[in-house]
């Protein structure tokens, strides 16, 4: 294994340097504006499927069958929507950081809220993504009880963000447009050399493998019942919003978007890679049939399941040893494109937004100085999260970053929503609080409605969220219009 990690990371760091312009602030925060859409289209789809989706999903497939494919379907339209409408906003702005359309609609306090908002959502959810990596690769070490070692843990997450500060440190956005070419082609080859390896030890072929797929009661896609919190409409209908604010309202998904010479770039892009996130997922549910089915032959994997699936068979040698290789560089590849691009986001979201080194206009030299701290210290940040998430872990890490984007992003959800559909202007001294009372009211819908009215929310609790900070934007509206 550490042989296939030295010779991955090798081989980005070729890419990076090749790709490294002149590594001023232009290239880290828009890479001049010159990315060829097909790389952006093609490096986003491992930006979307992580490590966590890689382990997660195929893990998931026992609890609630396929119907995670009814949010995908959603996902789809979700990408129509942020290219068709906040797209065309963004360009013709001219943004760099999304979260400055928030500051020209409403004031700069509303876009310090915005991109705090951000920051705190996707820190901990690519953290979250990392950790998962961090908790896989400890189980691959060699070292006797390092599975449970915080110690071990916190070196190789150390060792890992600290390569991905190396690659991207000086061009930033552009390097990962193109180191995310090779990430993706590798993280897909994985996905292909483990459902190989799988379907070898049922003794499969392509066709049989997709006939027990298909026969499988595991293979449920639609839910019609609307009490079930997996319910098409239900599904369905959170998968479009989770899309427009975790890409449309996320600097980190739209950054690389806005790197294309043109908007219709960037359409051709987003819809690209839209479409391809329903058959990838779709491949992935369908590999975490067939592991369940082989996990079944073992008598040491009784009781195993979710994340800890797909690492327990590939590390009980049940699926041969090579299966190893293609594993650790899908695992590696996928949460090295989220990360890195999550780093880069942050920072550009921390010194545009919250600093505001381009509203104060500071001279080249002092804000690349700045941008370089900032950067240094969202690697810190990100490492004192994922020893949070050592001391305290989730059995499902996909399941808890979605509903944490439930209650951070309803309220940008709500936000850019009041921004692009009304004219009315706010009392901005009152948007901070707006912004904090709705999760929190949601947050208390949420554990009484099990027990006051017999409902559990599930993903849609993103809809109300931003529907209640619609609200109270509107209660808190000036008489005169934007």
């Amino acid at each position: 294994m550490l042989t296939t990690l030295v010779v991955y990371f090798a081989l980005i760091y070729v890419v990076s340097r090749r790709s490294e312009g002149r590594g001023g602030n232009d290239d880290f925060f828009r890479a001049a504006r010159r990315s060829p859409w097909q790389m952006v289209a093609f490096g986003m789809i491992g930006a979307s499927i992580s490590g966590v989706s890689l382990i997660s999903v195929p893990g998931w497939v026992q609890q609630t069958h396929m119907t995670y494919l009814q949010m995908c379907m959603g996902f789809v339209l979700g990408y129509a929507v942020v290219a068709f409408i906040l797209l065309p906003l963004y360009y013709r702005l001219r943004l760099t950081s999304i979260y400055a359309y928030l500051g020209q609609r409403f004031g700069s306090r509303t876009q310090q809220m915005g991109a705090v908002f951000f920051f705190l959502s996707k820190l901990t959810g690519a953290a979250a993504r990392l950790y998962l990596v961090v908790v896989v690769i400890t189980q691959f070490v060699g070292v006797h009880g390092a599975q449970g070692s915080l110690g071990v843990k916190v070196l190789v997450a150390a060792i890992l963000l600290l390569l991905m500060y190396g690659y991207t440190r000086r061009s930033g956005i552009r390097t990962l447009v193109r180191t995310d070419v090779l990430q993706t082609f590798c993280m897909l080859l994985a996905i292909v050399g483990v459902a190989w390896a799988v379907a070898d030890v049922l003794q499969m072929d392509l066709p049989a493998a997709w006939e027990y797929v298909a026969r499988s009661p595991l293979s449920q896609v639609f839910e019609w019942d609307a009490g079930n919190k997996q319910a098409f409409w239900r599904q369905f209908l959170s998968g479009i919003f989770i899309v427009v604010v975790m890409t449309g309202l996320d600097q980190d998904m739209m950054q690389k978007n806005l790197t294309c010479s043109s908007l219709r770039d960037a359409q051709k892009s987003m819809l690209s890679y839209g479409i391809a996130f329903l058959p990838i997922n779709a491949l992935l549910l369908a590999l975490g049939i067939l592991l369940y089915a082989a996990a079944a032959t073992v008598p040491a994997m009784e009781g195993i399941s979710g994340d800890a699936l797909l690492p327990a068979l590939v590390s009980s040698g049940t699926m041969g040893e090579w299966v190893v290789v293609p594993f650790t560089i899908g695992i590696v590849a996928a949460a090295f494109s989220s990360a890195d691009s999550a780093m880069t986001s942050l920072t550009t979201s921390f010194c545009i937004d919250i600093l505001g080194i381009e509203r104060a206009g500071y001279e080249e030299q002092r804000a690349e100085r700045v941008r370089r701290w900032v950067h240094a210290s969202v690697v810190v940040a990100f490492l004192l999260c994922i020893v949070a998430f050592c001391i305290i872990s989730n059995d499902s890490i996909i399941n808890a970053i979605y509903v944490l984007a439930s209650y951070t992003y309803g309220p940008l959800l709500g936000l850019y929503a009041f921004g692009l559909f009304t004219r009315w202007q706010v009392r901005e001294r009152w948007m901070p609080a707006c912004m904090l009372l709705s999760p929190v009211v949601c947050g208390l819908l949420d554990f009484l409605s099990p027990r006051l009215w017999g409902y559990t929310f599930g993903y849609e609790l993103l809809l109300l969220n931003g529907g209640l900070t619609f609200i109270l934007l509107m209660l808190i509206s000036a008489k005169n219009k934007a």
